[in-house]
Formats: C-alpha cells, structure tokens, sequence
C-alpha cells in the first residue's frame, strides 16, 4: 500500500482527496500549511507528495525547492489553481515531477498518481543499473551521483533525464521525446523547460558547462549524451 502526504488548505479539498485516496486503497497522511508539511516531509516516509502551490506560511513551491536542496527524492504532484505556463514550469523546474490544475477530475488525478508511482518504482527496480562515465557515476536505483569523487545532488526529474539520455547514448534525443518520455507530456508544454533542465545539468556534471563535452546541443532538434 503505498504512503501519500496531501498539503491542501482547503478543508473541503482536503477531504475530499482523503476520501478518494482512501478509497483506492491509498494510506494517505494530511498537512495544512507549507511548514508543517516541510517537517513531515523531512521526518517521514512516503511514497508520493501532492502538494497545494498555494499554503499558509510557506509556498508549495518554497516547499517543494527546499525538500529537494535536502536530498527528498519522493515524487511531487503539485495542485494549482493557476492555468498560467510559468507556474506549471517553475514548479517542474523546482523539482516537482507532475502537476494538475484546480478545478480536475478524480479519475483525472488518480492517473497521474499511477503513471507517477509507475515511473518511481520502475526506477527503483534495476538496482544495479549505473551509468559510468569517466569520472561521473549515477546510481540509478539509489539515486545516488558523484563527479571526480565528489558528491552530485540531482533532482528526480534530472536524473530521470540522465538516465532517458544513458539508455540511447550517442543518439539524437529530441525535445518533444523527452517531454514525452520523461514528463508524461504532449508540447503542450514549452520545450523550454527541457532547456532550463539541460542548462541546470551541464551546471553539475560538466567541467565547463559554458563549453560541454557530454550533454551537447543538436541545434534545432534536441540533445546527445555523448560517450566515447
């Protein structure tokens, strides 16, 4: 049975997504502002966050960013009631790895909370699969990243982007792929968030991210890991 924290301040929400979780069978915790939710999420264990964008006392956005920069690795659905391309970027960019907009349909979100725990568990379930290259290593199932020895914090989403980019090495990956593939997005979504994922990466794992050598640009199309 998987474990499921809800932040929501709306009561009648809150309930109402207690409810239906429930229902399918879901063990579901609750937290009603972003910083009792922070704590729980530092101090428990679950198995998948949904997360309110807007909370008393600290952001869904603040919490999801501050969650990730501790090494949380649980997987974030966040709810917003926004419709605006920025938010649902920021918020993925953050480190949230899906999220659905107010007002949605519980058979709706019961399909993202799936296709969700579908990705995490089939991450998990190759435990000895790593990528090596040179002086990087990524773990894949401990979700664990080292460079020259030194240890590398990826997000989630980055290391669901290596691991896309790892398994068709020295291809041509293109951007909707990716969106496809790693976000469980059509390009309805803008593929500058791929890039702004790209930009971040570089930053971790090249040694001059301004001139990379392992995740280069394929103009106009998308991007290659290249291995030797």
């Amino acid at each position: 049975m998987s474990n499921i924290l809800v932040v929501e301040d709306e009561r009648e929400m809150l309930r109402g997504l207690r409810d239906n979780l429930e229902f399918e069978n879901y063990h579901v915790d609750a937290a009603t502002d972003g910083e009792s939710a922070l704590k729980k999420i530092v101090e428990g264990s679950y198995d998948l966050i949904i997360l309110d964008v807007m909370l008393p006392r600290l952001s869904g956005l603040d919490v999801c960013k501050r969650a990730r920069q501790r090494g949380i690795t649980t997987p974030i659905i966040m709810l917003t009631a926004r419709g605006e391309e920025i938010d649902k970027v920021l918020g993925l960019e953050l480190g949230a790895d899906d999220y659905i907009t107010k007002p949605f349909s519980v058979r709706e979100l019961m399909a993202r909370i799936k296709a969700v725990l579908r990705r995490a568990e089939g991450i998990a379930a190759v435990p000895s699969e790593r990528m090596v290259v040179d002086d990087l290593v990524l773990d894949f199932a401990s979700f664990t990243a080292t460079r020259d020895g030194q240890s590398l914090t990826l997000s989630p989403r980055e290391f669901e982007i290596m691991k896309h980019l790892w398994i068709h090495r020295n291809k041509t990956v293109t951007r909707d792929e990716l969106l496809t593939q790693v976000w469980g997005y059509d390009d309805s979504i803008s593929t500058r968030t791929v890039d702004n994922f790209m930009l971040k990466l570089r930053q971790k794992i090249e040694e001059d991210p301004g001139s990379p050598k392992r995740i280069i640009t394929i103009h106009g199309i998308g991007y290659k890991l290249v291995v030797q």
